[in-house]
Parts: structure tokens; sequence; C-alpha cells
């Protein structure tokens, strides 16, 4: 389904019933590499996944945005779906968009996978570590390789001018401050041989917020992916 929001045509699927989980990709992603989760709570939950402007079957932005825009175009999305109070879960650059949406609008609780929130990092070569990360995982099998083919097809390598310059926005804001706003339960869960976000970071954000716990499992930055049955047992009981 696609809706559009003042210039932005954005992508999105909505499936299932009950109350909402909204899902939220990383950079150079699609909404394929959360369905994993979105599938194993359709049966109790209603799912909306987005593509993020600029990747998947969205429109890209026509200028540099920042994480601020980004929420922004969350928050239109809500609106539109009559979403209320939903659950949100990001994993990476989704994270950091999460993030500052929360701190400014009703949410049940959050989740954040392996999301950077105070350090930058640098972006050189990103998308060549982040396709190494995806060939290491251990515990997808099949899935890998079909997780492989979303991430990178429309990132860095073939991103106009517009899109390099948010990428270089988004991973040089610091969003410490509005980590500091969310006053709701939040489940941080971080893999232990993740090379993009470090395990001192994801306790940065632990203490910063008002109520939130970090798990760490084996695993890269993908580790939601690769421990995936453990996880959905986690979120179960966090949910």
């Amino acid at each position: 389904m696609k809706l559009t929001l003042g210039s932005t045509t954005i992508h999105y699927v909505q499936y299932g019933q009950g109350k909402d989980i909204i899902l939220l990709h990383g950079w150079g992603q699609n909404i394929e590499m959360m369905k994993p989760i979105g599938d194993a709570f359709s049966s109790k939950y209603r799912i909306t996944i987005l593509d993020f402007p600029g990747f998947g079957e969205s429109s890209e932005p026509d200028s540099a945005w920042h994480v601020s825009d980004y929420a922004h175009i969350l928050e239109q999305l809500v609106k539109a779906l009559d979403i209320k109070k939903p659950i949100i879960m990001g994993h990476s650059f989704g994270g950091r968009v999460a993030i500052f949406y929360s701190a400014y609008h009703p949410i049940e609780k959050l989740v954040l996978f392996a999301s950077p929130c105070f350090k930058v990092y640098n972006s050189e070569n990103f998308k060549v570590r982040t396709l190494k990360a995806l060939k290491k995982l251990p515990g997808l099998d099949k899935i890998g390789e079909h997780m492989k083919k979303y991430i990178g097809s429309r990132d860095y390598k073939a991103a106009s001018p517009s899109l390099r310059a948010t990428f270089v926005n988004v991973v040089n804001e610091d969003l410490g401050k509005y980590a500091k706003e969310i006053e709701e339960p939040t489940l941080i869960i971080w893999g232990e041989q993740d090379s993009e976000v470090t395990y001192e970071e994801e306790k940065m954000i632990e203490n910063a917020m008002i109520d939130a716990a970090l798990i760490t499992l084996p695993g890269t930055h993908y580790a939601y992916l690769e421990n995936l049955g453990q996880v959905i047992k986690i979120l179960e009981s966090f949910l």
C-alpha cells in the first residue's frame, strides 16, 4: 500500500489485528528486514511496517533530511492510519527515528535493536561493513541469503547527493537528550559482536532512559535476526 504525505510517497504494509506495533528498518534496508518480527506477532497485534523515504518503494526526499524529518513522516503516517499509542520497534537507524519520535509522542513501549544514539560512527565503507556482517549470520541459514538482497540495493553507493547528505546528517546527530525524555518501558537488544554500535553506547542509552533494560545476545549488528526465536520469546515477555 502507498500513502502520499505532503511531497513524500510512503510504501507500507499493515496486517494482523490487535494493539499496534510499528516496525522501523535500518539504513539501506526496507520492509522485508522487519517482517520476520512482524510475522511472529501478527496473530495478536496489528503490524505496520514502512519503507523509509529513500528506501524500498517509498519516494526519495527532495533535500537532505535529519532524523527529525523521518520522525515527522512517522508522525504523519501514524495520524493517517489512526494508530493510537503504538509499540515501536526499530533497528539501527530505525531506532534513531524511534527515539526521536517517542520523546514527543505517546507510545506504549519501545524496543531498540542495536540502535545508535550517542556515538557518531564513521560512515566510510558503511555498505561494505553492513554486507560483511550479514554474510556472517550464523543463525539465519536461508533467511540470511534472503535478507542480503534487501540491504544495499538503494543505499550509499546508489544514493543521490541529497540522500548521501542525509546519511551524514543522521550518523552525526546526538540523540541523547531525546532518549532522556522517554518515560515508557524500553527494551534494548544488542549483539556481542556488533561492529557498528558498541556495548558502552548501549549502556549509555540504558542509563540515560527512565525505564530501560539492556539484553545482550550472541551475534552482530543483526542479532535480532540471528537469534530470532529467542528474541521473539523475549519480546513476548516484554510486551
